[in-house]
């Protein structure tokens, strides 16, 4: 049976965004998957997954280390002989990318945002750039998940392998569905790594103004929190500002509790997942102008777009949804399930990788 390698940098990324394409890769070939943590490996290796576990420094910047992830790699390609290898993410897409290209084996690169060393300018820009075009230099495929990252690739000729631009990850639209509207109570959520450029200074600074106003109000919180805002969500927490819950492995119910999420980020995202399966869910989403995040919202019609780091344009974006009638909300959210199920369902990401490991 012909061999698939995946080289990830997260088994609960490969698990939550890419199991739909692990999945039909089974029903054809046996699959090995590169992994730095056991978050979802026991998952995948029921599902009939090989897990190799390799550790990746994902955001240091140590030469010793990525020397050392190369050489596992190179050492992967040798044990495993596999047929293609799919690529994730900054470090995989490079050193693995680069690995394959030493080893003359086919492989596919997903470019799941450019992340800030990319798109930056500086010297690390400058170094991260050459690496990339290393590591992508003979890639079959180059997958990007929106049209700036394609643009900014194109421009910089960040390699000449055929370019394919897909919906992001996509969203399963079978498990994310639109649940009943709750109709008892006005409430918003945050979902995502509580980080500054994730825009939780932004929601924060909302939701303060919001429940001085309108106490009976929800904002609640979900997601890994940055050592420096635990105690400040402490603190909101316990006045009934927010309401913190931590990192969540199913945001599903949670989402089934509010009627509009809310993705203030100017991260350099890829395209937005949490955005995606809120609007799945028939959530109303209300987001920034920024590459990765406007490509989810119609803004008026499934929720609102505003600038990046504005404050009072996101309160104003805000105090325009609750001024809508809950008809008009919901309304709101229905299109927006509409919009993801035309444009975002992720069988359309798996269909374009498994033609072209088809045809490879």
């Amino acid at each position: 049976m012909p061999k698939v390698l995946i080289l990830a940098n997260s088994s609960s990324g490969l698990y939550g965004f890419r199991n739909e394409l692990v999945l039909e890769l089974l029903k054809e070939y046996e699959v090995y998957a590169s992994l730095p943590d056991k978050t979802n490996n026991a998952e995948l290796e029921q599902e009939g997954c090989h897990i190799i576990e390799t550790p990746i420094n994902r955001r240091g910047v140590n030469p010793a280390e990525d020397l050392k992830l190369f050489r596992s790699y190179l050492h992967l390609l040798d044990t495993i002989k596999p047929d293609v290898v799919l690529t994730y993410t900054i470090k995989p897409n490079v050193y693995g990318g680069y690995a394959c290209r030493t080893k003359k084996i086919p492989y596919l690169a997903n470019i799941t945002g450019l992340g800030s060393a990319l798109e930056n300018p500086g010297i690390l820009q400058k170094i991260t750039k050459i690496l990339y075009k290393a590591g992508l230099k003979k890639a079959n495929t180059v997958f990007l998940q929106n049209p700036y990252n394609l643009d900014f690739f194109e421009k910089n000729r960040m390699t000449n392998a055929p370019k394919v631009l897909l919906p992001g990850s996509g969203v399963n639209v079978d498990r994310f569905t639109a649940g009943e509207w709750p109709k008892e109570k006005t409430a918003f959520v945050f979902i995502s790594r509580v980080m500054r450029e994730k825009g939780i200074e932004e929601y924060l600074a909302c939701a303060e103004v919001i429940h001085a106003d309108s106490p009976e109000i929800e904002f609640h919180v979900l997601g890994y929190c940055q050592e420096e805002y635990e105690q400040r969500l402490r603190e909101l927490d316990q006045k009934g500002i927010i309401r913190y819950h931590g990192n969540v492995l199913d945001v599903r119910p949670y989402l089934a509790e509010v009627k509009c999420l809310i993705h203030p980020s100017f991260y350099p995202e890829g395209m937005s997942n949490v955005c995606l399966e809120a609007a799945a869910c028939a959530r109303a989403v209300i987001t920034t102008d920024r590459p990765g995040c406007r490509e989810t919202v119609m803004d008026g019609q499934t929720g609102f777009i505003v600038p990046v780091q504005d404050k009072e344009e996101l309160i104003a974006a805000v105090r325009k949804f609750l001024a809508m009638t809950d008809e008009q909300q919901q309304a709101m959210g229905m299109a927006g399930r509409k919009y993801v199920e035309e444009y975002f369902n992720r069988q359309k990401v798996v269909d374009a990788y498994m033609t072209r490991i088809r045809e490879i």
